[in-house]
């Protein structure tokens, strides 16, 4: 109970000073799978360059996307570094997709979610951190994403180790929480914004809102710090 309500501490104190973040920006669920997969080991700024010229090839729809090979996506996306890996990635789940699930989403997103992730999980360079993404933000099921910025962050604050592995902090954060999507969602965004802004590698503690909220929730990074 205790884990649970700090968490939901952490998740209001954020909320309140930033606002709901309104993640994934993308026009379409579908939009939101090809920058998931795209945003791998790059900034969002440069995802946005490569889903730009997508659109402006008229190609950022399943059907579209699906009958172009390698070599005609990799261009495209060039921005996003890695582009020949990641064009490679794209066509292997637009595969899957249309060999699956017909292309149609609604299909791919009511299946189940332990089924579905152990499918996407089964993709060629397609990774846990991606395939979550993927399952809350586009297909809307209730599983917590992890990344980085969560690890570095809840590790100053003593909830996971430095050595935790994906799923452990992935089940810390969902035995403890309520299961809803929406939290997972905004939750997970918020830790984003305040991982790329905040709570850096090096971190500017003294602007940061959840560096001492009470007596048990302390940012151990802060403490010695001081």
């Amino acid at each position: 109970m205790e884990a649970n309500t700090n968490l939901l501490t952490i998740y209001e104190v954020l909320l309140s000073k930033y606002n709901n973040q309104n993640w994934w920006p993308a026009d379409t669920p579908f939009e939101v799978i090809i920058g998931a997969i795209l945003t791998q080991n790059v900034s969002w700024i440069n995802v946005e360059k490569a889903i730009k010229n997508l659109k402006d090839e008229d190609i950022l729809e399943p059907e579209k996307l699906h009958k172009k090979e390698v070599d005609e996506i990799a261009p495209l996306i060039r921005s996003s570094r890695f582009y020949n890996e990641k064009a490679k990635k794209i066509k292997n789940f637009m595969n899957f997709f249309f060999d699956e699930y017909n292309g149609n989403l609604s299909n791919m997103s009511r299946e189940d979610l332990v089924i579905l992730r152990q499918k996407l999980l089964g993709i060629k360079g397609i990774g846990e951190e991606t395939v979550d993404s993927i399952l809350l933000y586009a297909c809307n099921k209730p599983i917590f994403v992890v990344d980085a910025y969560t690890k570095r962050i809840f590790s100053r604050y003593g909830f996971a180790k430095d050595t935790a592995s994906y799923q452990d902090i992935q089940k810390f954060f969902m035995e403890n929480l309520p299961q809803d999507t929406e939290l997972y969602n905004d939750f997970h965004a918020q830790i984003v914004h305040l991982g790329k802004n905040i709570c850096k590698t090096l971190p500017q503690c003294n602007i940061c809102p959840v560096r001492e909220i009470n007596d048990k929730i302390k940012c151990r990074y802060y403490s010695e710090k001081r």
